[in-house]
């Protein structure tokens, strides 16, 4: 039997505050917990829901293809879980298209195996057009992003722009290295960690190819603001 087209499936859950879809890769627990103490939305994606559940949480709900979650009984009297059995696509991306939020961050989806970790760079590609979706491990945030983006930055502060594909980025503004009608490919040059010369950085691409902003965690809160504002030169206050 052919599996069923993902883009016949229904949204299934709708939040008006922000969403963290949670994988099976490496979770912070403490960074749960202060998710759901700012009230942020959980759910798991398949596995994740395992991670959600050993750092003391309930998800809103634990969806996928459910193959990797445990004592799928006892979440079921807990939670809403939702088998979503097509194979066209991977338990992150069955959340994406199931869910929506004014800002999404998306964690476990890196770390563990890297098949994983690439399968959800091609989910941020897939989704950057409509929604704003931050990766987050142990280490550094990643936003994609469809068109300009501007926000404040520290002197020397680590600024990444990654390509998803290749993309000329017509102008930059408060960069150490500044990429100025520059070509980024992912099989050729990056933009690897450069700096921020201190105050405002802006990044503008030529058109709306979608790219990666990676910056270090410490600035999660600031990137989810910048989200929720929603606007067409988003402004990130400094760390």
């Amino acid at each position: 039997m052919q599996s069923p087209n993902p883009s016949t499936q229904k949204l299934l859950l709708s939040f008006d505050r922000p969403l963290a879809i949670v994988g099976g890769g490496t979770v912070d627990p403490a960074l749960l917990r202060e998710l759901a103490a700012r009230q942020v939305a959980l759910v798991g994606a398949d596995g994740g829901g395992n991670a959600i559940g050993a750092a003391g949480l309930i998800p809103e709900a634990i969806l996928g293809d459910l193959d990797s979650l445990e004592d799928r009984a006892a979440w079921e009297k807990r939670t809403s879980v939702i088998h979503i059995p097509e194979q066209i696509t991977t338990d992150f991306q069955k959340a994406l298209y199931s869910t929506e939020a004014p800002v999404t961050l998306a964690l476990g989806m890196t770390g563990k195996r890297l098949d994983h970790t690439l399968a959800a760079l091609s989910a941020l590609h897939e989704v950057a057009h409509s929604r704003r979706v931050i990766l987050v491990d142990e280490v550094d945030v990643a936003l994609a992003i469809s068109g300009r983006f501007a926000f404040d930055a520290a002197p020397r502060e680590r600024i990444s722009v990654h390509p998803l594909v290749p993309i000329v980025f017509e102008r930059t503004e408060g960069l150490y290295y500044p990429m100025n009608n520059l070509l980024l490919d992912p099989a050729g040059r990056l933009g690897t960690s450069n700096e921020g010369t201190g105050g405002r950085v802006e990044i503008v691409p030529k058109d709306q190819t979608p790219w990666l902003l990676i910056l270090g965690r410490e600035r999660l809160w600031d990137m989810v603001a910048a989200c929720e504002a929603a606007e067409e030169h988003t402004h990130l206050a400094s760390p």
